[in-house]
């Protein structure tokens, strides 16, 4: 199984770690910012050294099969008469917040004898401190080892520590502490901690090693001026209390995860092949890992994005709306989850707008919008990657922070309206407060009166640039009406019939102005074509709104614009959104036609000589990645199972 990079550790922005090779022992391991942060493994067999992660003196072990499936990564290998697999396990389960949100992976190696004969094997997993810090200088160091409940902990973290004491996209932490535990040895070296065992192999005996990598950022987010711990810390629970459950449940998670994956591929495989499988597990971990789960002072779900290799930006609402499938399909709770920090920003005095925001601050720090603002309000000069931004939750309307120009209006809008009605519609026990209610209000009318046929501002595709007339965002802004009107029936609300039938109008009208003789326009000046995303909805929330043979003329239209890669965003240029082709591919009820869509995106996992975590926006005539790596936006590769499963 091949893909530009496998992930090994994948828990959240800061704690990720991957391998950006075919076989785990091509190459050191490193963050998704291509920073290097080392693991590696080292095996003596019968007193010949090898290495079966990472670089190093050691002769590498051969590697017989890579496997990545949605929540572990797999590698057989091969030497010295034994057969080593080495699995890393993140037991990222939507369902269960209280484990996906503690930041540990499980490495579980097992050794057999291939042979037949018997052997002594020395396994050793070694994990460094550069985890603990960003950029090139070291600091200095304090560590510990000790045992706790029959588990072997040792524990390593920068001697001053600087919790929350910087913000950015291309960083690593740099604060908090690494932690090691396991049954066999565990001890601190000087740059690293080691656990290692001893291990007798027989013909007929396999022996297995066990260890737990952990992370304790000790805080996690400054939400709105208030430190905040990861989502299982939230009533004091520690790392050290988290790593001996999952020592205790290690064999139980093993299987709930393997249970996870075999039905999550096996769907997965019925709905699109081989292909949409290995889309679905490329994407699954990543999309999850690019978040930070916290509890806000009432003790609610909080879920914060990080736009990853794009601008450091968090709570993004144009990064939640692509990876919104994801979360629907497993716990719809998360996609309000992720949504609550929009609202709450909006409501405050420094947002002066009737539409809604465009994001709630710089990874790690929450404290207002930092996208599209004024340069007056940095006298200083505006911050540099790595720089605390300003609080700008505490500023007044009148200091004018945002640049009007660069704001996102329908975009966000209809981004909110479109997630948070479909998180309501899909758990009947998620109740929306009035004071949201008034906002879906506020915005569901800004898109009756702008959205019909948007003026020249961006969308999410802002890489773009300004588009007017935009057919695509025009599309949003209809969805969202028909989302808002299905709440309001859902609760009752007389005024569900008018939104209805403004729903329905702009519908007509769209379809009206945006077709041309064979497909839809990119402007409605009929100018060019672009890929109708936003339309998934239609058919994900059974909004009826336009005909199926509407959207099978429509994806027909694509097929003379597939590159070898994939289909390009829209007649402007030739590079694609692998979210956005997916979101088109699920709009066909033929398996011929979405295979024939989504092929190129998977050919593009396979080929791209970009080996970096799953790019979203790449050449799809060559298969380059572009920008945006590691990013959630790819819990869009769930649109196609939402369709399917209405």
């Amino acid at each position: 199984m091949r893909l530009p990079a496998l992930p090994l550790v994948a828990n959240d922005p800061y704690f990720s770690v991957w391998c950006a090779a075919d076989r785990l022992t091509d190459t050191d391991t490193t963050h998704w910012t291509g920073a290097v942060k080392r693991l590696r493994g080292q095996a003596v067999v019968d007193r010949a050294h090898y290495r079966f992660l990472g670089l190093g003196p050691e002769a590498a072990m051969e590697t017989v099969s890579v496997t990545v499936t949605p929540t572990a990564t797999r590698s057989v290998l091969r030497g010295g008469g034994v057969r080593l697999e080495i699995a890393f396990t993140t037991p990222l389960l939507l369902d269960d917040p209280e484990l996906f949100s503690v930041p540990i992976t499980m490495v579980d190696c097992t050794v057999s004898s291939e042979d037949g004969g018997p052997h002594k094997v020395a396994l050793t997993l070694s994990v460094y401190d550069d985890l603990c810090f960003d950029g090139a200088d070291r600091p200095a160091f304090s560590r510990a080892a000790f045992a706790l409940g029959g588990l072997n902990i040792a524990q390593t973290g920068q001697k001053r520590q600087k919790l929350l004491c910087h913000a950015g996209d291309h960083i690593t932490i740099d604060w908090g502490y690494l932690y090691l535990a396991s049954h066999g040895s565990v001890t601190c070296e000087e740059s690293r901690l080691e656990a290692a065992a001893s291990l007798a192999v027989t013909p007929d005996r396999p022996e297995a090693f066990s260890a737990l990598i952990g992370y304790d950022d000790v805080a996690s987010i400054n939400y709105f001026g208030v430190p905040t711990k990861a989502w299982y810390a939230r009533h004091g629970k520690t790392l050290c209390d988290c790593l001996t459950a999952f020592d205790e449940a290690h064999d139980e998670l093993l299987r709930r995860c393997a249970r996870f994956d075999e039905t999550l591929t096996a769907e997965a495989m019925e709905r699109g092949g081989e292909d949409y499988a290995l889309l679905c597990a490329a994407a699954y971990r990543q999309s999850i890992a690019a978040h930070k789960l916290i509890a806000d002072e009432q003790g609610r779900m909080v879920l914060l994005s990080k736009e990853n290799d794009s601008n450091g930006c968090t709570g993004t609402a144009d990064v939640s709306y692509p990876s919104a499938p994801l979360f629907l399909k497993y716990n719809p709770e998360l996609l309000y989850a992720l949504c609550r920090p929009i609202l709450r920003f909006a409501r405050m005095p420094v947002w002066p707008f009737a539409y809604a925001p465009h994001d709630v601050g710089c990874y790690p720090q929450a404290t207002g919008q930092v996208y599209g603002t004024n340069p007056a309000c940095y006298p200083d000069g505006e911050p540099q990657n790595g720089d605390l931004r300003l609080n700008f939750y505490l500023f007044p309307a009148e200091l004018n922070c945002y640049d009007e120009a660069m704001q996102m209006p329908v975009e966000e809008c209809g981004n909110m309206v479109i997630m948070l009605c479909a998180a309501a519609g899909a758990d009947p026990a998620i109740s929306i407060p009035p004071e949201d209610m008034a906002l879906l209000t506020q915005w569901a009318d800004y898109l009756a009166q702008y959205g019909e046929d948007p003026a020249n501002q961006l969308c999410t595709d802002d890489f773009a640039g300004h588009l007017a007339r935009n057919v695509n965002l025009a599309a949003k802004a209809v969805v969202g009406m028909a989302c808002f009107a299905r709440l309001l029936t859902r609760q009752g609300d007389a005024r569900a019939d008018g939104y209805a039938l403004q729903a329905q109008r702009m519908a007509a009208s769209w379809l009206r102005r945006a077709q041309l003789l064979t497909r839809t326009a990119l402007t409605f000046d009929g100018q060019g074509w672009s890929l109708k995303y936003n339309l998934a909805w239609d058919k994900a929330l059974g909004l009826q709104l336009f005909s199926d043979s509407f959207y099978e003329k429509e994806l027909e239209s694509y097929l003379l614009h597939i590159n070898p890669y994939g289909l390009p965003l829209d007649s402007r240029r030739d590079y694609a959104k692998s979210d956005w082709i997916v979101w088109v591919a699920s709009l066909t009820d033929s398996p011929a036609l979405f295979a024939r869509l989504i092929a190129p995106l998977a050919r593009y996992l396979r080929e791209s000589d970009t080996r970096v975590p799953f790019g979203d926006w790449y050449d799809s005539k060559t298969g380059r990645s572009i920008q945006f790596v590691a990013r959630s936006v790819q819990g869009g590769m769930w649109m196609p199972l939402l369709i399917r499963q209405k």
